[in-house]
């Protein structure tokens, strides 16, 4: 049986790095490596988070949250990821399987993430256009308060998305567990080979796109070969 209240923790958090994404503060904890790497944590065990992290935050990779474009929410939707992975592995069975499992819920919720996305926009377009006149009039109280629904709101989205998706998620998993065949070397290859294509096509884009980006890329790259060496 699924307790709801031990369940609720991580949706209050979940709903934190969900508004962090786009709304407020913009400081990157909604990125896949390091909230899946929270969501793991909340279950006592940080790897686990950090292991769906990596191949989420490969995925994300590819998309930019600006403007108004349509785009996953990784926030909210890898907290949950984490926190599935952590939690599978309590379950118990092939650590392999708890990790590719939990690593497709958290890129299912990062797409039904971006459906709530466009339904929060639309939302608060609703809710400017009731108040036409006072924005125009540039009304102080008016701008704050669409301001603070607009948080309120976004809030409550991440937090619900978390909150339905681990509901929806854990018992699949655990009978995922229960008939997952235990071959970690194929299963960590699937995950890896489908993570690096799509981070490779992503860079690569990247790499046509921005002037130098090419060298940055490889110096940052070598920063990291020698702080993997040192450490």
């Amino acid at each position: 049986m699924i307790d709801f209240s031990s369940l609720l923790p991580f949706a209050l958090v979940g709903g934190l790095l969900g508004l962090d994404v786009v709304s407020f503060p913009q400081v990157m904890v909604s990125r896949p490596i390091v909230a899946a790497t929270i969501g793991g944590a909340m279950t006592g065990n940080a790897m686990a988070g950090l292991s769906v992290g990596v191949f989420l935050e490969l995925v994300a990779l590819g998309t930019l949250p600006f403007g108004a474009s349509r785009y996953p929410e990784w926030g909210s939707a890898s907290l949950a990821g984490g926190a599935l992975h952590g939690l599978a592995l309590q379950y118990g069975g092939p650590a392999d399987g708890a990790l590719i499992l939990a690593a497709l819920a958290g890129l299912l919720a990062a797409w039904a993430g971006g459906i709530t996305m466009v339904w929060l926009r639309r939302l608060n377009a609703a809710w400017a256009r009731r108040v036409l006149q006072e924005l125009h009039a540039g009304d102080a109280r008016t701008i704050i308060g669409l301001q603070l629904s607009g948080l309120s709101a976004d809030y409550l989205r991440g937090v619900v998305l978390t909150l339905v998706v681990m509901l929806l998620a854990i018992p699949p998993i655990q009978m995922g567990m229960d008939a997952w065949p235990s071959l970690p070397a194929v299963s960590g290859a699937v995950l890896t080979t489908m993570g690096g294509i799509v981070a490779a096509g992503a860079v690569w884009k990247l790499f046509h796109a921005v002037p130098r980006s090419r060298w940055l890329f490889m110096s940052g790259l070598l920063v990291g070969f020698v702080i993997l060496l040192v450490s």
